[in-house]
């Protein structure tokens, strides 16, 4: 081989590698570019009807709480029939006070009404047999006016009689302490042998039982909740209880934007007045806008979506999320219609370009090759 042949077959070969040198960086180039675009999945935001609870919390009271209290003073309390706990009925005897002076004081005052029947029965008898001399002229105009006089006397003396026993019976009748409601004994503030003065707390009780939970709710939920509503209520202190709103206060507190709901409880709830407890009230179908969970993604701790724009291009848009219901979340700070990344979503970034994966069904089983084929 001459110099000239080697040198011509060196030229060759080196635009052949420098050729194909080339070629390779375009093929990288070409699949750097198609690599840049990540394939995900992507859901519409659709508007539903949603079951939406507002959640609210506070504290158990009394539906009604009434205070028990003496209407007569002065007296021991010789017996105290009930306790702290105690579930009575209406008209139940609660206190026993000492009766003994009363009760002479009542057959006292029945012999003064015998007595004062009595001298009513003898001027009636005097006057008409005075209006009788009268009429003959026996009697003189000024006799028969005494008799008519000491017969009034003697009515009004039996009024008076008659007053003083009632007093006295009623007087009686107030030593036994009653309840004056059916409902469930709350505090207790006697004690056997104590004196008791007219107007002394000495019970307070829940009226039928019927507690209530005053459930304070944001001034932006308040809208939403009325009268009749039913409610879940929970506490860590006791068992789960349904209630159902009996009241929604017309005021908001200007300090805290809280409004009030009350909250009347099952007879079965095991809370007691000054519990706290919280309550999640259902109220009604709302409309909402909702996503898939697997869409939400925190960027900065803010939960947020990848809206897929013009182009194929993504963006970060903030949401507030709410209620779930299977996979489904309901959000605020979209638009119905507008596409989200679903998977994929975790690793996506402002401004970048995705490619949208079609939604396929699932794959079938593939057929099962035939006898005496090997597998490839």
């Amino acid at each position: 081989m001459t110099t000239r042949t080697a040198a011509a077959l060196c030229a060759v070969a080196l635009s052949a590698l420098l050729a194909s040198c080339g070629g390779g960086g375009e093929e990288k180039k070409a699949d750097t570019t198609a690599g840049a675009r990540q394939t995900v999945t992507a859901a519409t935001v659709a508007s539903i009807n949603l079951s939406r609870t507002v959640s609210a919390s506070g504290s158990v009271s009394a539906w009604e709480e009434v205070p028990v209290a003496a209407e007569t003073g002065g007296l021991t309390a010789v017996a105290v029939y009930v306790d702290e706990g105690s579930y009575v009925r209406q008209g139940q005897p609660l206190v026993q006070m000492n009766d003994v002076l009363l009760r002479a004081q009542l057959r006292q005052q029945q012999a003064q009404v015998q007595q004062a029947e009595a001298n009513v029965a003898r001027d009636d008898a005097a006057l008409t047999r005075a209006q009788q001399l009268k009429e003959r002229g026996f009697l003189s105009q000024a006799s028969l006016d005494t008799a008519l006089a000491n017969q009034r006397s003697s009515n009004a003396n039996l009024a008076a009689a008659r007053a003083a026993l009632s007093e006295t019976q009623t007087r009686l009748s107030q030593s036994t302490i009653r309840a004056p409601v059916a409902g469930l004994i709350t505090s207790r503030s006697v004690t056997k042998g104590q004196i008791i003065a007219a107007g002394t707390e000495l019970f307070r009780m829940v009226r039928d039982g019927r507690l209530e939970l005053d459930a304070q709710v944001p001034e932006t939920e308040l809208a939403l909740v009325r009268a009749g509503q039913s409610a879940t209520v929970t506490s860590s202190e006791a068992a789960p209880t349904t209630g159902t709103v009996r009241i929604v206060t017309p005021q908001v507190d200007p300090a805290t934007r809280l409004g009030l709901a009350r909250i009347s409880l099952a007879p079965a709830a095991q809370l007691r007045p000054g519990m706290f407890a919280r309550a999640e009230i259902a109220v009604g179908d709302q409309p909402a806008l909702v996503v898939p969970g697997a869409a939400i993604v925190y960027r900065e701790g803010k939960p947020g979506v990848y809206v897929i724009g013009q182009g194929e291009a993504v963006r970060f848009a903030p949401v507030t999320t709410g209620a779930r219901t299977g996979d489904q979340v309901a959000v605020q700070g979209l638009q119905a219609g507008q596409r989200v990344v679903v998977q994929g979503a975790g690793f996506l970034g402002e401004g970048d370009h995705v490619t949208v994966a079609p939604a396929t069904a699932a794959p079938a089983a593939a057929a099962p090759a035939p006898a005496g084929q090997a597998a490839r």
